[in-house]
Formats: structure tokens, C-alpha cells, sequence
């Protein structure tokens, strides 16, 4: 039986680090397959982490050198992670990290240069996954679809919890994909507002959310915002964030912590609004770091409870969006 063994590379919005996955695919009579033997997250260091979160405000030149010197970054830690393992894949399909997302004017752009990564590593590789998607008037995410389809069909759904939630499902023959609403990347912004000085970034288990007190007011300009009622597809960015959903937050005089479990809140409506409004029974998949939100998933729970909420192995929570990359390369 053929294989065909590829490395996926993955940095999500949230900047909690880079996902590194060594995948091998099978496939029988047109069925795929798959396992994960090695698998990483690469910490970024406090330099890159602002390097990354300031660079859409940089002049031309910063840019296209950060875009060069991040690719070398990629493809050192990629080199590591192979000599390590003593690896030989078939590729390396490395998702960037987004900068820019405008689908509306045709703009989609994530960094760190393919050809630096392949000078670093000596292998082939696959990258810049999104801008034909947008070049022909899509939303260029998510782009999880088709490894949702192929690799996990026994769901009757399945939903990713990063920076942000997006969820994909198959309705009268159709593979349906889109963002759900903000998850890290907010959560994490107002944990750290919190926090400034801690060494933990995010609200393990959503324990500083649950202390909490909903804002019922709050609450209703969030779920108010325009993007819930616009029609499919459609996708979130930073730029959303900013301009939309933050201001909101800004002009609130509650306490972080209040503020963090009315978002909490917000966030578990709109993900089982989704869910419910789907129509589809069965067992949703649920993978990405938000999984580990302990608070926020039981409240999905409480708010779904005619739908069986699947938490998969480690590994598929952890790595699941860089397999599906490194399927997208092969």
C-alpha cells in the first residue's frame, strides 16, 4: 500500500506558536487514511510574538524583510524537527502566518517565504494556500473543508477553536464552511489586560471567565453585531476584530473579568446557534486550543443538549489544522 509522508506547518492568529505535524497518508479505493507519528508546537519567543502582531502597521521594507526572515525561522525549526526525527518527507506544506484578511477586497496574505523555507530544510515544499481561493471571489477561509470531508466523515460536523471558531458540514451534497466568531484572539487579549506581567498568556480551563458576571447589555451589542446575519460565506480577520468587535469592549467600564464571561457567553451562543441552526444530528468534532476552555465547552454543551460534543485524542486536538495542511500539499 503506498504512502505518502508530509509535514504540515501551522500558525494560527492567537500567536501561540507554530504546529509542526508529520503526516502519513493512505489511500484505498479513493478512501484516505491517516496518522500523525510526530507532531511539535514551537513556542514563539516575545520578539516574535510583537513582531508578527505589529507588522500589519510596518512600512513595505520591514515587511517584505520580516516576510524573508520568517521563512528562515519556518525552515530552521522545520530542519530541526526533521533532523530530530530523522524524517524524509514527500513535501512540507506550510500554512504562513496571516497578516492581511480582506476577501471583500481581494486580499489575503500570509507570511514567511516558501523559498526560504525550502533553502532551509532542502525539500519541496507548498505554501501561499489562500489567495487563489480569493482571486476567484472566495472567502479564502477557512480552508479545512476538504480534509473534513475526506479524513473525517464519520462527524456530522466539525469546528475548529483557535484565534477564531469556524466550523464545516456536508448539506444536500454540499461541503459548508465558515467563521464562526472571534475565540483566542480576543480571550487571550483580555486575559493578558488582566494579567500583564503573568507568564501565562491565556485563561487555563476558562477558570478566570467563570468568576464572572454576564453583562446582559454587553452581551446584546455583541450578538447584535452585523456579521452573524450576513449570508454565507464568510470569514473574520484581525481587521474585523479591531474595527467591530473590540471598540464594543472599549467603551465598556466592566471589569475584565466580567468582560471575559460575557465574551465567554457570547462565544458559546454563537458556536451552538450554529450547531442547532445546522439541522444536522450526529456527533460534532471539536479541535483547536479552545478546547481546552473546559468553561466555555461545557456551556456549548448546555446550550446543545440533542448533540453529542466529540473531544478527540491530542494529538487531533492539537494538530489537526496542520495534518489537514499537510494534506492539502499532497
Amino acid at each position: 500500500m503506498p504512502s505518502y509522508k508530509t509535514i504540515g506547518l501551522m500558525s494560527g492568529t492567537s500567536l501561540d506558536g507554530v504546529d509542526l505535524a508529520y503526516c502519513v497518508f493512505h489511500q484505498i479505493d479513493g478512501v484516505w487514511s491517516f496518522h500523525i507519528p510526530f507532531a511539535e508546537t514551537y513556542s514563539y519567543s516575545k520578539e516574535w510574538v510583537n513582531t508578527l502582531g505589529l507588522l500589519q502597521n510596518c512600512d513595505a521594507s520591514t515587511f517584505a524583510e520580516t516576510n524573508i526572515r520568517y521563512g528562515m525561522f519556518l525552515g530552521s525549526i522545520t530542519a530541526a524537527f526533521i533532523k530530530k526525527n530523522q524524517l524524509k518527507p514527500l513535501l512540507i506544506a506550510s500554512h504562513g502566518h496571516t497578516i492581511f484578511h480582506k476577501p471583500d477586497k481581494k486580499i489575503t496574505v500570509q507570511i514567511g517565504s516558501g523559498a526560504s523555507i525550502s533553502t532551509e530544510t532542502k525539500c519541496i515544499v507548498i505554501n501561499d494556500f489562500r489567495s487563489q481561493n480569493v482571486a476567484l471571489n472566495g472567502q479564502g477561509a477557512p480552508l479545512v473543508p476538504i480534509g473534513d470531508k475526506l479524513l473525517f466523515s464519520d462527524f456530522s460536523s466539525c469546528i475548529n477553536l483557535g484565534g477564531f471558531a469556524n466550523v464545516s458540514y456536508e448539506i444536500s451534497g454540499k461541503r459548508v464552511a465558515f467563521d464562526i466568531s472571534p475565540f483566542n484572539i480576543v480571550l487571550n487579549e483580555i486575559f493578558q489586560n488582566e494579567h500583564p506581567l503573568s507568564n501565562i498568556a491565556f485563561d487555563t480551563g476558562g477558570c478566570f471567565a467563570s468568576t464572572g458576571s454576564v453583562n446582559s447589555i454587553l452581551l446584546e451589542k455583541l450578538n447584535a453585531l452585523d456579521f452573524y446575519l450576513k449570508p454565507l460565506p464568510k470569514s473574520l480577520g484581525r481587521e474585523w476584530l479591531e474595527e467591530q468587535f473590540l471598540p464594543i469592549l472599549k467603551t465598556t467600564s466592566l471589569s475584565n473579568r466580567d468582560k471575559m464571561r460575557t465574551v465567554a457567553e457570547h462565544i458559546a451562543i454563537q458556536i451552538s446557534k450554529v450547531i442547532i441552526e445546522s439541522g444536522l444530528t450526529g456527533k460534532v468534532l471539536m479541535t483547536g486550543g479552545g478546547v481546552y476552555n473546559s468553561f466555555i465547552i461545557s456551556r456549548i454543551k448546555e446550550l446543545c443538549p440533542d448533540h453529542q460534543i466529540i473531544i478527540p485524542e491530542k494529538k487531533i486536538i492539537d494538530f489537526k489544522e496542520a495534518l489537514i495542511f499537510a494534506f492539502l500539499g499532497l
